[in-house]
């Protein structure tokens, strides 16, 4: 039986506005990783739509690097996205990371959902404390779309 950790937020702006920033790579490479860590733009491949590539770079302030592939699996703008994602390309990637957008009086409520697997309990808390930063970066990204 699959067991999904969640992290749910709610985000002022419209639910199109938060597809667009979790689906177009010039919004991605902001929020992916945090402002603690670069993602270039040019590293990316976002191919978004069922069976489309997706691959990016995250250089880390250390000088490391990860290496990030996943597939698209579902694409329902503006509500719902399910892609894999892992950090050790070539390996098998697991179930998809679940993107679910619901609109709500103040704005869009984000609910990400993703696989437990075989995740130690530290690592389903690391897990959901990287996501939280994403959505931080996200809710910046969106305040940038809004002024604009």
């Amino acid at each position: 039986m699959t067991e999904y950790f969640t992290v749910t937020r709610e985000l002022s702006a419209p639910r199109e506005l938060v597809f667009e920033a979790l689906t177009k790579p010039e919004h991605f490479a902001v929020w992916f990783g945090t402002a603690a860590v670069e993602v270039p733009q040019e590293s990316l491949t976002m191919d978004v739509r069922p069976g489309g590539a997706f691959r990016a770079v995250m250089l880390l302030p250390d000088g490391n690097r990860i290496d990030w592939a996943g597939e698209y699996h579902v694409v329902e703008p503006p509500s719902h996205l399910a892609m894999t994602l892992t950090d050790q390309p070539g390996d098998d990637a697991g179930l998809p990371v679940l993107f679910d957008l619901e609109e709500s009086d103040g704005g869009t409520v984000l609910t990400i959902r993703q696989d437990r697997s075989d995740f130690t309990d530290e690592q389903v808390a690391a897990t959901i404390e990287g996501y939280n930063s994403f959505i931080d970066d996200i809710e910046r990204v969106l305040a940038d779309l809004q002024r604009a």
